[in-house]
């Protein structure tokens, strides 16, 4: 993502990276300064975000207060979906079992729509 870029820009731009499409709540017009990220299911931070001053808020997981919230602060919020944003973690902890213990160690990756 560039600085200044739009809300939709940047869940366009997940969309490709993490094969599946978000979900963007919020206004997908606004720039874009301060991105604050969370995987899984973190919409609980999503205040916190705010509040440190975060543009938007990219989670894999979304709840209905968080749908409220991001209308009511301006802020968007996109979920990616938790499986999404926490596969590439998991390779990249086994990637790392293998290099630096040797240990054997293989990421099975199980579509997963949510």
């Amino acid at each position: 993502a560039r600085v200044g870029e739009r809300a939709h820009d940047i869940a366009r731009a997940l969309a490709g990276a993490l094969g599946r499409e978000p979900l963007l709540v919020g206004d997908g017009e606004r720039a874009v300064r301060r991105i604050a990220w969370c995987t899984g299911g973190a919409q609980g931070y999503f205040e916190q975000a705010i509040l440190a001053g975060a543009d938007l808020y990219v989670s894999g997981e979304i709840s209905e207060p968080t749908v409220h919230l991001a209308r009511e602060s301006g802020v968007p919020y996109i979920a990616a979906g938790h499986h999404a944003t926490e596969r590439y973690g998991a390779r990249a902890i086994a990637l790392h079992l293998e290099e630096a213990l040797g240990l054997e160690a293989s990421f099975v990756d199980l579509d997963n729509p949510v």
